[in-house]
């Protein structure tokens, strides 16, 4: 099977550059406006350049793939010769496995699935609509990154951005073939993960972050975007004002439109993904929003357009979608993709909620213009995800015969994923050992990662202890410690998975606390910040029941969404 070419197949690319070469001049600073008189705030500041000047792109159509899959249909069976065509990735190179979403009481099991923009310039057609010739030997970059959770009952999707200037510690990453990139020492820009490895380790800093499990990974280059837009027939987008993406010196993605309501397909798409300049306030966080419209956009003109049941211009578009894509070695068939995209054609336009991961611009020396996690509601909006808990406000469907669940209730921990295109873990055919049969390890972790709390003395001990009353005769401190916030018990291998639920029952801890990692040996068990007293953690607030407004959340069924356009990129 072809691996993805971030690995090194065929030349690559350093970051992106718009349309005509890029929008800032080679010492960071965003040049003097087209018509206007100041400068813009750029999402970049003035950090240093790496090889020849770095120009940043964003697009979306990773998301592509699964609504034109979507669609198929009766065009099933066009796609089987597609099979050999599909390239793949390893899905995680971390060393934290979350093992997959879990179901929640009624058997559902959610999707969380990684979408990348990859602006790798690997041949002549992303070559040419790329620019930046100074950057075609160069790695590339994971411009876009958003992570769609499509509910356990299949009632409603949220889609959370993560804005490319994201300050974040990266986590260590192994290539298959045994490569190993050290976890970073400090903060890194985030669509730097994709040159550790592949998207990977994307994916193991999405995990190391959000603490979301994430299924699947889906990645797209330039010229899908192109190819799959003139095979949909167009996109309606709205601009409030006329705009032309262009500085003075010539800079800018080119993107020319009028006023109003304007139908875009093929390269004036990419365009718009790729636009900075002339949306909002010039930064990469107005893209962001673009791009946001222009997909809820997307996904209601597939739901009311008719010319897809063709079964010709189908078979065109799986094929553009094939070509354009690299996925996880999980969704290697095409009946595994169809099946994916049957789960999210589910969900009706109406209940997309498409938001921006809340952000601060950072206050650190040298990171003039980045952002890093709102740490506050940052966390809910990623909560939320991991709870199951609609970023729309409205709740989840109710499951015929029984009541709905409450929010962010799941099954019991070490419970395979069974959705479709999802691997199972062997919890499905190890059955779980007798408490007293289960050996576990107890790690004082109570001083918490930000370190402001004195550890607890002897707080393993009492733990163990604690276990070793619960029938755990195994149960042991070992003389390390740790340091996390909420209480989590990590295992080794798929054949500890059942016992590792059975610990985690006893203890009354989530799903989410349950993790497979390479960090440890056997079932361990950390006493974070949350558990430094009593016989049970402190319970975690109620979880917010929506997305706050920091977020900035679209619903797919908003039509009058139009971008606001920056002073001095008008006609």
């Amino acid at each position: 099977m072809r691996h993805s070419s971030v690995r090194g197949e065929g030349a690559t690319a350093q970051a992106g550059e718009e349309i005509s070469g890029g929008e800032a001049d080679a010492s960071g600073t965003v040049p003097p406006q087209r018509g206007g008189s100041g400068t813009a705030r750029r999402s970049d500041g003035g950090r240093p350049r790496r090889q020849g000047r770095r120009r940043v792109l964003r697009w979306t159509a990773s998301v592509l793939s699964l609504l034109i899959l979507g669609t198929a249909g009766a065009g099933y069976l066009y796609y089987q010769h597609l099979n050999g065509s599909i390239h793949t990735d390893a899905l995680n190179l971390g060393e934290t496995k979350l093992g997959g979403s879990k179901p929640n009481a009624f058997g559902q099991t959610p999707l969380n699935i990684l979408l990348i923009g990859s602006d790798a310039r690997d041949d002549a057609a992303n070559q040419a609509l790329g620019g930046a010739t100074d950057t075609f030997d160069g790695p590339p970059l994971a411009d876009v990154q958003m992570l769609l959770h499509l509910s356990a009952d299949r009632s409603n999707m949220s889609v959370v951005s993560m804005p490319r200037d994201t300050m974040l510690t990266m986590p260590k990453c192994t290539e298959p073939g045994g490569k190993v990139h050290p976890a970073s020492k400090g903060l890194v820009q985030t669509n730097e993960s994709l040159q550790r490895g592949g998207p990977g380790c994307t994916v193991a800093a999405w995990q190391e972050l959000t603490k979301i499990p994430i299924d699947h990974f889906m990645m797209i280059d330039f010229k899908g975007v192109v190819s799959m837009a003139d095979a949909i027939g167009g996109v309606p987008v709205c601009v409030e004002e006329n705009v032309h993406s262009r500085t003075r010196d010539g800079k800018g993605s080119g993107l020319k439109l009028p006023k109003g309501t304007s139908v875009i397909q093929g390269e004036q798409a990419l365009q718009w993904l790729r636009t900075r300049y002339g949306f909002e306030d010039g930064t990469d966080i107005g893209r962001t929003h673009a791009q946001h419209q222009y997909m809820t956009s997307m996904a209601r003109e597939f739901r009311k357009n008719a010319k897809l049941t063709n079964p010709v211009k189908l078979n065109s578009l799986a094929q553009a979608a094939i070509d354009a894509m690299v996925v996880d070695t999980g969704l290697n068939k095409i009946d595994k993709l169809y099946d994916l995209s049957m789960e999210l054609k589910k969900v009706p336009p109406g209940r997309i909620t498409m938001t921006t991961m809340p952000w601060v611009y950072s206050t650190k020396p040298g990171l003039d213009g980045r952002v890093e996690p709102m740490a506050n509601e940052a966390e809910a909006v990623f909560r939320m995800v991991r709870e199951d808990i609609a970023l729309d406000g409205k709740g989840n469907a109710t499951p015929e015969g029984g009541a709905s669940p409450s929010p962010g209730t799941s099954a019991t921990p070490g419970t395979p994923s069974t959705a479709p295109g999802t691997p199972s873990t062997a919890a499905t055919t190890a059955p779980a050992s007798a408490p007293a049969k289960i050996a576990v390890s107890v790690r004082n972790a109570t001083s918490g990662k930000d370190g402001a709390e004195t550890r607890v003395k002897n707080r393993a001990n009492e733990v163990a202890a604690l276990l070793t009353g619960k029938g755990f005769t195994k149960a042991a401190a070992d003389n390390q410690t740790g340091a996390e916030d909420t209480t989590v018990v990590r295992y080794a291998t798929d054949a500890q998975a059942a016992d590792v639920g059975v610990v985690a029952t006893a203890l009354g801890l989530p799903a989410t606390a349950v993790q497979k990692s390479e960090e440890v040996s056997g079932i361990t068990l950390y006493v974070g910040k949350d558990w430094r007293t009593g016989n049970a953690p402190t319970p975690p607030p109620p979880a917010p029941t929506v997305a706050p407004t920091s977020a900035h959340a679209l619903n797919g069924d908003n039509e009058g969404a139009c971008m606001p356009i920056q002073p001095g990129f008008t006609w």
